[in-house]
């Protein structure tokens, strides 16, 4: 996804943690009841243009696309950002998953099951209020390589409850969630992030009002990268030696 001159405009481009974990490679994924997976990781894919999306939401500083999938009453949802920080550190924000309950809405437990590399097995659990705690078990790899003005960053990931912690009375278990995260340089200090969702919330929430709040979710979870990214710490966190080169 990117920007033309003057004005976002869609373009496809390419509370406990309960152990220890590398702020490496998780990316939020808060989304999970309130911001809906991607169509497969399309913004990966540089310089397509796909019209099936539609525009849902312009704000002054985030635009949200939608579009229906085959045979699922789930909208994906793909959110499209200028944020003025590098590619940098917001990448560090993103993969600071021990501190997520701190920052992160809803967030209330990760864990991590597995790390290969840059690939790994997590667990999260998500304390919405407004209905019961949703968990799941998801795999998550990350690429970065250098580019003239910072690094290319992308995430993405897909259900892995199998191996993770068995269901639990009272936690709603999310079976469907499949994202990604693009972050490309727009000059040496901006940052064009591309969010992807497409995630069925579990229980007995209706599609139509999930596919609403998947909106607001999508603010949020933009609204708390932006002030995240303020902290010094990622700023100085984010050396070329923390992120992996591309295979």
């Amino acid at each position: 996804m990117g920007l033309e001159k003057g004005h976002l405009l869609w373009r496809l481009r390419g509370k406990r943690v309960s152990s220890p974990m590398p702020p490496r490679i998780f990316p939020p994924l808060i989304a999970i009841l309130f911001a809906g997976c991607p169509g497969l990781f399309a913004a990966e894919n540089s310089g397509s243009t796909d019209t099936t999306w539609k525009l849902t939401v312009r704000d002054k500083d985030l635009e949200i696309y939608s579009r229906a999938r085959a045979g699922s009453p789930h909208k994906e949802f793909k959110a499209v950002a200028t944020i003025d920080a590098p590619t940098r550190a917001l990448g560090a924000v993103i993969d600071d998953f021990e501190n997520y309950p701190k920052f992160m809405p809803f967030t209330i437990e990760c864990q991590l099951i597995k790390q290969d590399g840059d690939t790994m097995i997590g667990y999260q659990r998500l304390s919405p209020k407004i209905c019961a705690d949703r968990d799941y078990t998801l795999r998550v790899s990350k690429k970065a390589w250098p580019v003239p003005d910072g690094l290319v960053y992308t995430s993405r990931w897909s259900p892995a409850n199998e191996l993770g912690p068995p269901e639990q009375k009272g936690i709603v278990r999310v079976k469907i969630c499949e994202g990604s995260w693009r972050l490309e340089p727009e000059g040496p200090t901006k940052t064009l992030a591309t969010y992807s969702i497409y995630t069925d919330s579990g229980g007995a929430i209706p599609s139509f009002v999930g596919n609403h709040i998947n909106v607001s979710g999508i603010r949020r979870l933009f609204v708390a990268l932006r002030k995240q990214v303020k902290d010094p710490k990622y700023a100085a966190a984010s050396t070329a030696s923390s992120m992996p080169a591309r295979p």
